[in-house]
């Protein structure tokens, strides 16, 4: 694992507007209510976790940041533009990686700034860059099926890194990993987040992994199988200087988190 900050800058980082978002689905039965209501703002380089049970609109509101669901009505906007489809100042990262398993570390890595017809020699340094910053410069020829669950997961993050996005979208990227392998990639990706300054959303049904990432946790409740549209609920800050998981004062806050997302279950 990397621990060098010398090698990643300060990217390109945006604000993130949601104002009376709603999401509808049509049914046999009728339009079904996912979301309703929903309005936050996200400043330039935060970083916000989204909590709350299953159904209540977490991988909804990502999806439409992303641009791969349109809104029933409302308003979206990232940098002060609205969203109407996926576009690459927005990088997602899922559970799933996505790598394409024909291609090297270094060429997935490689592969969106080769589109933006970079130079070569850049296109490299890029590659490396972001190889290094997830610490895997040794497997950087190693190809997808050869790595670890967690491996891989580093090259997706390094994959969307090197696009150089305003807005980082993810979606329970650590939820299939084993404990160690995702405690390593939550202090990895804090150590990213402090370097490039980038805003991210990551949506996670942890609690302590949203509190120990977050400058914010936003709580979702509702959704259909409760009989109410998914909404916010509350936005917790979390201002702690330190983030150690058994401290008082980081219990402290995740109880306070828990409760909100129980009682509006």
């Amino acid at each position: 694992m990397s621990t060098s900050t010398e090698h990643l800058v300060a990217g390109r980082t945006a604000d993130v507007r949601v104002q009376d978002l709603s999401k509808h689905y049509p049914t046999a039965g009728g339009d079904v209510v996912a979301m309703a209501d929903v309005s936050l703002k996200i400043p330039s380089g935060e970083f916000v976790a989204v909590v709350g049970a299953s159904g209540c609109g977490k991988s909804t509101l990502l999806r439409i940041l992303a641009g791969f669901e349109r809104p029933t009505a409302g308003v979206v906007e990232v940098g002060g533009s609205p969203v109407t489809g996926p576009g690459p100042d927005r990088g997602v990262v899922f559970q799933d990686y996505g790598l394409f398993p024909w291609l090297t570390v270094r060429e997935n890595v490689a592969y969106g700034p080769a589109r933006k017809k970079l130079p070569r020699a850049e296109v490299a340094a890029l590659a490396d860059r972001f190889i290094t910053a997830v610490g895997l410069s040794r497997f950087a020829d190693r190809y997808p099926g050869q790595l670890s669950g967690g491996m891989q997961q580093r090259v997706a993050i390094a994959r969307v890194l090197a696009n150089d996005p305003s807005l980082l979208l993810m979606d329970e990227p650590f939820g299939a990993l084993d404990a160690l392998t995702r405690a390593d990639l939550q202090a990895e990706l804090r150590r990213i987040h402090v370097e490039t300054r980038t805003t991210v959303v990551f949506v996670t049904h942890s609690i302590e992994e949203a509190v120990y990432l977050a400058d914010r946790v936003v709580v979702m409740t509702g959704g259909a199988s409760h009989g109410v549209p998914g909404h916010i609920r509350a936005v917790v800050p979390v201002q702690l200087t330190d983030r150690d998981v058994t401290g008082q004062a980081f219990n402290e806050v995740k109880r306070e988190i828990a409760a909100l997302v129980h009682s509006g279950s």
